[in-house]
């Protein structure tokens, strides 16, 4: 069963349908984390996801999307607020509706990656790494770039 939440004149829907994946990427494709990215990535990406997605007046103006097996694990990715509508609580009210979902209860880890929106994360339970040198990654930041030029 789909969320949906209500905040005066937005909504958080986590309905896939109501996903619009075209406002999506046009926010990625310009954001540090997946510039470039291409819009057949956003709808697989969007597909293999919990996806809760900010609407004012029926038009898509921010997500948070959650990669999880709904019960172990998740990670949080691809949250933004454009910027037209920041400043009104709208990240806040997002992350709330994010970390209470039922889906999202009892995991044993909730784990994202921030440049510069570590205070945010905090209010909501987010800290650094408690054991760093146990996580490993691969990492290919510029994957979108490189195979636009193909």
């Amino acid at each position: 069963m789909f969320q949906e939440y209500h905040n005066g004149e937005y909504i958080i829907s986590t309905d896939p349908a109501k996903q619009d994946a075209v406002a999506i990427q046009a926010y990625l494709s310009r954001s540090y984390w997946a510039e470039g990215i291409p819009l057949e990535i956003v709808e697989k990406s969007l597909l293999n996801s919990l996806c809760f997605g900010l609407f004012h007046n029926k038009l898509q103006v921010g997500l948070a999307r959650v990669i999880t097996d709904r019960a172990t694990y998740a990670y949080l990715g691809d949250v933004y607020v454009l910027e037209e509508h920041r400043g009104k609580g709208l990240s806040k009210w997002l992350l709330e509706c994010v970390v209470s979902h039922p889906d999202l209860q009892g995991l044993r880890r909730f784990s994202l990656a921030t440049r510069d929106a570590h205070s945010l994360y905090q209010r909501y339970g987010f800290t650094p790494l408690k054991v760093p040198d146990r996580m490993m990654e691969i990492t290919r930041p510029d994957i979108y770039k490189q195979n636009s030029n193909i």
